[in-house]
């Protein structure tokens, strides 16, 4: 019974997950982001459009030329932040599907390999409301050492970075700004000093640039790639306790309905 595989990672569905992954980052860029690549441009031809627009109304005798070309630079200026306010919020939104994607493949695997050998609703339901600690905890009684692994911390910022995203302040943002500050911008980066203090930032300064975007997801192909192709039941060793817990219940409630049953 030693040799029998508990977790199977199937080639060809390992394969899938990550073309599907591919194909989601790559359809993002191709489709979302690429639309923000020329904002400075975007934001000249709006400042032109507003000074052609009020040109109609401007009176020699009356206005000075200069206020005009000061409030269509303005103009433009307030159409690039806000546009490149939206080109943040979108990489995040991608970041943040991407993430949550990952997450919901991984349980619904791990979920579904355990309903080869045991059956019962309290260990489905606790895979699905671990945390992400929790999660790992169960990946390393595989005796995979995924905490060792680069794209371990990767993923675990990327966790955070999305549940700032989601939730603004809070315990995310307090660990985000402790351990990854490099995901806060710094609107101080010029000055120094205490004014560059990570306690001045909140979650409104949450940024991801394109190479960090990348860095993600070079992180969940890393996890994809990783993943035994067979954890035999000798392998499995120190499950994490809730783990354990929702194995026994299960148990017990199955001797429990066939005792009433028998009854």
């Amino acid at each position: 019974m030693s040799g029998y595989a508990l977790f199977q990672m199937w080639e060809p569905f390992r394969q899938t997950l990550i073309k599907s992954h591919s194909f989601y980052v790559e359809q993002a860029r191709k489709r979302l982001l690429s639309q923000f690549e020329n904002i400075e441009a975007e934001a000249d031809h709006a400042a032109k459009e507003w000074l052609d627009q009020s040109g109609e109304y401007f009176d020699p005798d009356r206005h000075d030329p200069g206020a005009f070309y000061e409030k269509a630079h303005d103009v433009g200026i307030e159409f690039y932040e806000l546009l490149n306010d939206m080109r943040e919020q979108t990489r995040l939104s991608v970041v943040a599907g991407m993430f949550h994607e990952w997450d919901k493949q991984l349980r619904d695997w791990l979920a579904r390999e355990i309903q080869h050998w045991h059956r019962g609703d309290n260990v489905t339901s606790k895979i699905w409301s671990a945390d992400f600690g929790q999660i790992a905890d169960l990946l390393e009684s595989f005796g995979w050492k995924i905490r060792t692994a680069d794209y371990f911390r990767m993923l675990d910022a990327c966790r955070l970075v999305v549940n700032v995203y989601k939730h603004g302040e809070g315990k995310s943002f307090d660990d985000l700004r402790n351990s990854f500050p490099e995901y806060l911008d710094d609107p101080f980066k010029d000055f120094g000093g205490m004014l560059s203090d990570t306690r001045h930032r909140d979650h409104t300064h949450l940024k991801i640039s394109d190479d960090q975007f990348q860095a993600f997801s070079d992180a969940i192909l890393a996890f994809w790639h990783n993943v035994p192709g067979n954890v035999l039941e000798s392998q499995l060793t120190d499950v994490p306790d809730w783990f354990d817990k929702a194995i026994l219940k299960d148990r017990a409630e199955r001797i429990d309905s066939r005792a009433r049953r028998q009854a």
